[in-house]
């Protein structure tokens, strides 16, 4: 005899489950396949492992529903946990321009099941022009007009295949890469100091900063000015922004001046704030920062400190509480430790979503508790290691001999296990890397450059099909 619940009741007995008994319960009838494959569900699934989640996000992937979103990019991340170096395919295109400035993706689409895969960098050149590159055909798919004056920063949005740049007399410009002029125009007064495109739950936004410490927010595609903000009595070094881009962590590399966290939406919505919102971290001379990946209010900043010097790990979490209609943010340390110098001397480090901190001295790859215990340690030497760089799923290591290991956080553990080594084809005295493996929360990007012109850019491309 069959027992028919109401539907209520069912979907929140399913809303227990997870993504495997959900596809399990799918199984059992067409009623129950209906509920089981209910967006209500899939959404909660998709925002408790990436965190955002809202019907832009399925759109710019190009999906029709949360359970064909969490399928496909769950076999993504299966995709890169699997793959070996035979894998991939060895990819490079001359610089014939000379100097090589900067790179970024532009595409925003990552592995298919049918191997249609599309990553496609965004370059700019020294003849003042800048151009797309798609990896897997190894061609130029397009190129800009020479531009009137040097174009000094580059940042791209892969999700709409935008590219924003600012030149040498502070012209910023946004292109769509595909036609030959810019889509807006708009100029600072000041000089450029850094650049940022971010996707926020109000717009799209440009992000600039200048010399005299000023924040400048433009709406994308026309570049309106949404707002500008006198910062810091400087121009600041970088715009840090979490995961959600709900908070962006502003500052110089200074001894007198402390970082600030600025509430985003305080910057966006001028009509509903007088001022932006913000809160000082007490800590000075920092030297890395690093959001805690798919969590949106924490964050761990290295800095040095004393003498002998030391290299100090503070981790905070970041609030916004609201007494009647005022509202201000609070930063608390939660958990910190020190590292002396002479032993080890950390020169860059990032987070896992689990509270692991993982940085690279010249010859070790050190991972540490959020409080300082030491969990692992992989021994580099005689290689030095010249670049780090964390995501969610993956930690690459770039080496100076032109290798890069690419480890993976491990699900049920604090640990990180190696999955691949990737060489160089040829040995390259000046040499640009770039590296793709699937699409991730952001596409991984590593770039070796010197300060003297680049010879060529080379690629590996990951090609894995179901």
């Amino acid at each position: 005899m069959e027992i028919h619940l109401p539907c209520l009741p069912m979907m929140k007995i399913l809303s227990y489950l997870d993504a495997y008994s959900l596809l399990q319960v799918a199984k059992v009838n067409k009623d129950w396949n209906e509920l089981a494959s209910s967006d209500v569900l899939w959404r909660k699934l998709c925002q408790k492992r990436w965190l955002y989640c809202d019907m832009d996000t399925l759109q710019l992937q190009g999906k029709e529903t949360w359970k064909q979103f969490f399928i496909d990019r769950i076999w993504q991340e299966r995709a890169k946990f699997r793959a070996k170096a035979k894998d991939f395919t060895y990819k490079e295109i001359p610089l014939m321009c000379g100097l090589f400035g900067y790179a970024c993706y532009i595409s925003g689409c990552g592995l298919t099941r049918k191997g249609q895969d599309k990553s496609v960098v965004c370059m700019v050149n020294s003849k003042n022009t800048i151009s797309t590159w798609d990896i897997h055909k190894s061609v130029i798919t397009w190129k800009s007009p020479e531009q009137p004056a040097s174009i000094t920063l580059l940042t791209t949005l892969p999700e709409m295949h935008i590219a924003v740049t600012v030149d040498i007399q502070s012209t910023i410009k946004l292109w769509d890469c595909h036609n030959s002029e810019a889509l807006a125009t708009n100029n600072l007064k000041s000089p450029c100091k850094s650049l940022k495109a971010v996707i926020t739950k109000d717009d799209p936004i440009v992000l600039v900063s200048d010399t005299l410490g000023n924040i400048y927010i433009f709406r994308i595609p026309d570049l309106y000015l949404i707002s500008t903000v006198n910062v810091l009595p400087y121009g600041f070094d970088g715009i840090y922004c979490s995961p959600q881009k709900k908070w962006v962590l502003l500052s110089k590399k200074h001894p007198h001046i402390l970082p600030k966290v600025f509430y985003m939406s305080s910057f966006l919505r001028t009509s509903e704030f007088s001022a932006p919102v913000s809160t000082v971290l007490k800590l000075s001379l920092y030297e890395r920062v690093f959001w805690t990946p798919r969590r949106e209010d924490r964050i761990t900043l290295m800095s040095r400190s004393g003498f002998p010097q030391v290299k100090m790990f503070e981790t905070y979490d970041i609030k916004l509480e609201e007494f009647g209609n005022k509202r201000i943010v609070k930063g608390k340390l939660i958990a910190s430790f020190e590292l002396q110098c002479h032993k080890e001397n950390p020169q860059r480090f990032g987070v896992s979503d689990k509270d692991v901190i993982v940085c690279s001295t010249e010859s070790s790859l050190l991972l540490f508790s959020m409080k300082g215990l030491r969990l692992k340690t992989f021994q580099y030497c005689p290689e030095m290691i010249v670049k780090l760089s964390v995501d969610p799923l993956h930690v690459i290591v770039i080496c100076n001999t032109g290798s890069m290991d690419v480890y993976a956080w491990e699900e049920r553990s604090l640990l990180l296990r190696k999955c691949y080594r990737l060489h160089i084809e040829r040995p390259l005295p000046l040499y640009g890397f770039i590296y793709k493996a699937a699409c991730d929360d952001v596409s991984i990007i590593q770039l070796i450059t010197d300060e003297l012109s680049l010879s060529s850019l080379t690629s590996y491309a990951l090609n894995i099909c179901s």
